[in-house]
């Protein structure tokens, strides 16, 4: 029944910020944005390499989520990386403050925790090369 992931929903505090932060620090490529006036709403739609997408939403006055202590709900996003160490390199030196990277102990894959502008946790995931 179900063919894969489509997209992912997340709606920011700050557009501006949130939209340079995903595009410029996280590179994804803007597919689509729209700006609907009767909401007072942008809509941008940023492609992920496997051809999933991020869907960035602004609503004025959205309240903000919970996310510590840990909410219900969705816990993080991941994002598959070649080479953890490669980008942490990168958001560290767009100013990302990351933790410090972890090895799963089920499968031996590295991982790395940040959180978005606002506040969303999320995480690297180290997947071998395609090849």
């Amino acid at each position: 029944m179900l063919r894969g992931l489509h997209h992912v929903a997340v709606i920011c505090g700050d557009y501006a910020v949130s939209k340079a932060f995903y595009v410029e620090t996280l590179g994804l490529r803007v597919l689509d944005e729209h700006y609907r006036e009767e909401r007072q709403s942008w809509k941008l739609d940023l492609a992920l390499p496997d051809g999933g997408q991020v869907e960035l939403f602004s609503f004025p006055d959205a309240p903000a989520r919970p996310s510590w202590p840990e909410a219900r709900g969705l816990r993080h996003l991941a994002f598959a990386v070649e080479d953890t160490d490669a980008a942490c390199a990168r958001l560290t030196a767009r100013g990302v403050v990351l933790q410090p990277v972890r090895v799963d102990p089920y499968t031996g894959q590295r991982f790395v925790f940040f959180a978005d502008p606002d506040g969303l946790p999320l995480e690297l995931y180290e997947i071998a090369a395609a090849g």
